[in-house]
């Protein structure tokens, strides 16, 4: 793991994203920022972070039909309450920031995300754009549960976790070269650069 470190940052994202992530079907995040953040909008102050799984805000609707029976199932196995599971660590290695929609279009066999959750996002709050995070994930091999505490809650994208959890141990969910390819397709069609004419 390459500029791996252990860290307290974690990046909030919905439970059955994190799955994508988990299992490699997902190497990349689209993010417009929480609601408390509407003003300066999402910024990507951490390259290496946790990913804590939520389960706020997700619903079926706003997922790719062929994941709604795992969307069921992962809502069904949300932890008790008190309980934050942090299992997945990520480096971001490329971040585009994304002003045609269009171009959103030829990455939707990349995510689990519906085209109109999508588009929602880009145009939230009348501020078209999106960050387009290109994430390396590693997966430890069992979840480290820490206690919820009180200042994670709130629609914010970062929380600092209460302590620093190292990543050693955790293994890459794609191999280097699965994970090139995945980045550089990414890469040229967020650009536009991989797209015909």
């Amino acid at each position: 793991m390459n500029g791996a470190q252990a860290t307290n940052a974690a990046l909030k994202e919905w439970a059955i994203v994190c799955q994508a992530l988990a299992d490699g079907r997902q190497t990349l995040l689209i993010r417009k920022g929480g609601i408390q953040e509407i003003k300066d909008g999402f910024e990507v102050t951490h390259r290496n972070f946790w990913l804590f799984p939520t389960y706020v805000h997700q619903k079926a609707t706003d997922l790719v039909p062929t994941v709604h029976e795992e969307f069921r199932a992962i809502q069904a196995a949300e932890p008790p309450p008190g309980i934050l599971p942090i299992r997945l660590y990520a480096e971001v290695q490329d971040v585009v920031r994304v002003t045609d929609l269009e171009r959103l279009r030829h990455l939707a066999d990349q995510h689990v995300l519906s085209w109109d959750c999508v588009a929602a996002r880009f145009h939230y709050r009348n501020k078209p754009g999106v960050h387009l995070l290109v994430v390396r994930v590693y997966r430890r091999p069992e979840a480290f549960l820490l206690p919820q505490q009180t200042w994670y809650d709130g629609c914010v994208s970062w929380v600092e976790l209460d302590q620093t959890i190292d990543p050693e141990g955790c293994r890459p969910v794609l191999s280097d070269a699965e994970f090139a390819v995945r980045a550089a397709d990414i890469r040229a069609k967020a650009s536009g650069s991989g797209l015909a004419a």
